[in-house]
């Protein structure tokens, strides 16, 4: 895709702010009387507004990294920045809230409410996490929007027994907007679809970004993986490919703490 001035999108992508910075990152396991290494030394940057894969086989850390992205999982080492601020630094308290506010999380099995309609799902969503700044009389429209962004506005009314595997994850995909967070993350979001179905699930979350939202997303499927805008490659827990550019334009903590 061309933007107006010739640029590529994904070259617009790599000058935007850092939204977060990911350093040195390391997670080991104890088993018995030895450590076992999940991720190791992992360095990158995710831009704003970028749509962001973490790709890999299975058993790669790339769920557990996600994990950590989200504060779900403490880094055994290593500093994960947040628009500058430091998730280790937070208690677990602190982070609650932070997620609450900042991330929206889309499930490969969707999660929804069996009891809830697609829209009572959404308003669930608004009740828990504050509303999104908004009042409580304006939360119907929001959720109404929020359906109409992933393209099940149609079937609100609908129990999650009434919709397929491709409406259901929609309608996790309008939750996870619900209280407008600026990153949506989602681990192997089209894992559980039929390919074309998960092609379209996968261009509804790739939208997003359109709206202002960063998108990262857990995927072992190469081809989903290269349409991204930025991602990083993992194998064994270790970094095999990355976008090298956006790690050696960013200045690393111990620098920023140093000035």
């Amino acid at each position: 895709m061309q933007a107006p001035d010739g640029k590529s999108e994904r070259n617009l992508h790599a000058t935007s702010p850092s939204l977060v910075e990911v350093e040195c990152l390391s997670r080991t396991i104890r088993s018995r009387n030895r450590t076992i290494p999940i991720l190791e030394n992992i360095t990158f940057t995710i831009p704003a507004h970028c749509l962001f894969a973490i790709n890999g086989p299975s058993g790669s850390g790339k769920s557990t990294l996600l994990n950590m992205l989200t504060g779900i999982d403490r880094p055994s080492s290593g500093h994960i920045l947040f628009c500058g601020q430091e998730l280790r630094a937070m208690s677990e308290n602190a982070l609650a809230r932070w997620r609450g506010r900042h991330v929206g999380i889309v499930f490969q099995f969707f999660q929804l409410i069996p009891t809830l309609t697609a829209l009572e799902n959404v308003l669930l969503a608004l009740e828990l996490g504050g509303g999104g700044g908004l009042k409580r009389r304006q939360w119907r429209e929001r959720a109404m929007t929020c359906l109409e962004l992933a393209q099940i506005n149609d079937l609100a009314h609908r129990l999650p027994s009434e919709l397929s595997g491709g409406e259901q994850q929609r309608v996790a995909i309008a939750r996870a907007i619900a209280n407008d967070p600026p990153v949506i993350v989602a681990d192997e979001p089209t894992g559980n679809l039929d390919s074309r179905t998960a092609h379209q699930i996968f261009e509804t979350l790739a939208s997003l970004t359109q709206h202002g939202k960063t998108v990262i997303y857990v995927t072992h499927d190469r081809e989903l993986a290269e349409q991204a805008h930025e991602r990083i490659d993992l194998c064994d827990g270790q970094l095999v490919k990355s976008n090298l550019a956006q790690i050696s334009g960013s200045k690393s903590h111990t620098e920023r703490t140093m000035q």
